[in-house]
């Protein structure tokens, strides 16, 4: 079964994740280093795993293949797609196993440039056309892996 995992600690789309996770009745695990408000629901779960990268590793360790993952994270995204998970970023950008090696060669590359002293500016503030753009993904997702998994 389907079940979204949300890497919570910076996710700015959490609200969208619940109200289409609704409609679809599925799952939504939320992970996080530290105790979050979330929607009392039995399809909805927390899991608080405390210390540096402890949230990402618990997620890397649990999705798998039909799974999605929200997380802005690039290497939090690999780790989900080398299992046959996808992973979706909260501006709608799809992480699979055709986008997810560039989208890390982008990350170091830009990560080699602000260690050398370039400043290379931070993500864009999210946008409304953002969150429609990431609504849109996240349908289209569910129903794609639903497909396959009929």
């Amino acid at each position: 079964m389907l079940v979204i995992y949300i890497d919570a600690d910076a996710c700015p789309v959490k609200d969208e994740v619940y109200r289409v996770a609704s409609r679809y009745a599925l799952k939504v695990v939320v992970v996080a280093n530290a105790h979050q408000r979330v929607p009392h629901d039995p399809l909805v779960e927390l899991v608080v795993r405390p210390g540096f990268g402890a949230a990402d590793d618990w997620i890397a360790g649990v999705a798998g293949p039909g799974d999605i993952t929200i997380t802005a994270d690039v290497p939090l995204a690999a780790r989900v797609v080398a299992t046959g998970g996808v992973a979706l970023d909260p501006k709608g950008r799809l992480f699979d196993a055709a986008s997810v090696g560039e989208a890390l060669a982008v990350r170091d590359l830009l990560d080699d440039l602000r260690q050398a002293g370039t400043a290379t500016g931070g993500p864009a503030p999210m946008t409304p056309k953002d969150r429609s753009r990431f609504l849109s993904k996240l349908d289209e997702t569910i129903n794609a892996i639903r497909r396959t998994q009929r």
